[in-house]
């Protein structure tokens, strides 16, 4: 398998007067459709990393790739195409728009591009929505929904542009254990059934220790990196 995300060298400081250096020549890749967790301690860099990997963010030097295209480089624009047509977010708060059912909210990033929704990709939007048990409450609008359906709404509409790349910051940080095995068992299912690969911040090591590789990021530098056929 090729390698869907690369950091080359990656630098990253904040501030202009005070600098403070969070990210220290970070060198990375990962392979198409691998299961992949990020672990560290709060401060450590892990979501500056992955900010950057999504491009929501630019390293202060070194270089990015997405599925073999440099990406530091771009402009606004294209990185919004990009960001649009092959990534996906999960965050911790699921960040639906209230006023909007869960069905709206899961067709939300295909409208940014597409103001008119074809058949195709309405139909699409249901079968992502009973793929994450949500055809019952496809109705209801967000602020109707349990927290764990919200999460998993928001894991519906982070899919319907089907990414290659799903980058996820504590997806289950708000969430219960039996509603954090839920979306776990979701999110592997993805990766089974799509091939879409998976980047996942998480603090919980049962969550870490089910991926096929730990990268764990300690002040600012990759500390361990360990794929499950070593571990095992």
């Amino acid at each position: 398998m090729g390698n869907i995300v690369e950091l080359k060298n990656i630098n990253k400081i904040f501030g202009e007067k005070i600098q403070t250096q969070v990210l220290f020549d970070i060198n990375i890749a990962f392979e198409e459709n691998t299961f992949n967790s990020i672990i560290g301690e709060s401060g450590s860099g892990k979501s500056t990393m992955l900010n950057i990997m999504g491009t929501l963010d630019k390293p202060t030097s070194g270089e990015v790739y997405i599925g073999g295209k440099r990406t530091d480089t771009l402009n606004k624009e294209d990185l919004a195409v990009l960001r649009n047509q092959i990534i996906g977010f999960i965050f911790q708060f699921h960040y639906l728009l209230p006023e909007f059912t869960a069905k709206e909210n899961v067709l939300m990033p295909y409208r940014i591009k597409n103001y008119k929704v074809p058949k195709e990709i309405d139909q699409w939007a249901d079968e992502l929505l009973n793929f994450v048990g949500l055809s019952k409450v496809a109705n209801n609008k967000a602020t109707n929904m349990s927290g764990g359906q919200q999460q998993r709404a928001a894991i519906a509409r982070a899919l319907i542009n089907k990414p290659r790349i799903i980058l996820a910051d504590e997806p289950t940080g708000n969430l219960d254990s039996e509603t954090t095995e839920n979306v776990y068992s979701i999110l592997r299912n993805i990766n089974a059934d799509f091939n879409t690969t998976f980047i996942i911040i998480t603090h919980d090591q049962r969550i870490a220790e089910k991926t096929d590789r730990i990268v764990e990021v300690k002040d600012g530098k990759i500390n361990l990196d360990v794929r499950k056929a070593e571990k095992y």
